[in-house]
């Protein structure tokens, strides 16, 4: 009974892989045949795990929005705040513009992972890095989470539609700080 489990699990996992990795290209429209394919399981694997393909594609969004959640949380003690949050925000972008599933989850409020409770750990976490990089004075203060997840779809629809365009999403990092960094200290000047 055991060795079923453990078999149960592996092949779970498989189907999870196999899936990401064809919803990453594909979204919604690769079917259910091709994923057990690619995970090399049978069909019936796939429907014993997940009775449906949005129920598929909603545990592989779980799954990836939780990497994500987990990643900012163990980032959230880190030494330079402002340095850790502008590469979580880059790095987040970067992973979830390489995954059509990801990126249309990201931009639906209220949908999949997010029905889920992974969104609200996601932006818990994402706010606590933005936060202590507001506190270190990193990121301007007029920017709070609801505003940093719109920049995050934003920006996932510029690599989206214009790959290879990370200037773009540079634009957008250096619009985050705080406007003494941008102009060189002109704030502080025109306090005094």
């Amino acid at each position: 009974m055991e060795k079923m489990r453990a078999d149960a699990r592996r092949n779970r996992a498989k189907v999870l892989a196999a899936a990401e990795e064809a919803f990453a290209v594909d979204g919604l429209a690769v079917p259910l045949d091709d994923i057990a394919r690619l995970a090399g399981v049978g069909a019936g694997t796939v429907y014993r795990h997940f009775p449906s393909k949005e129920a598929l594609f909603q545990a592989v969004v779980l799954e990836r929005i939780q990497q994500f959640a987990a990643e900012a949380r163990e980032l959230a003690t880190a030494e330079d705040p402002g340095e850790v949050f502008f590469g979580y925000f880059v790095r987040v972008i970067k992973q979830a513009s390489l995954n059509r599933a990801i990126c249309d989850a990201l931009a639906e409020s209220g949908g999949h992972a997010f029905k889920a409770g992974a969104g609200d750990e996601f932006r818990a976490a994402l706010a606590e890095l933005l936060t202590r990089a507001q506190a270190a004075g990193a990121v301007r203060a007029d920017i709070d989470g609801d505003d940093l997840r719109a920049l995050i779809v934003g920006c996932l629809a510029v690599e989206r539609y214009s790959p290879g365009s990370r200037h773009l999403v540079r634009v957008v990092v250096d619009g985050l700080r705080p406007p003494e960094a941008e102009s060189g200290g002109v704030q502080a000047e025109q306090e005094n």
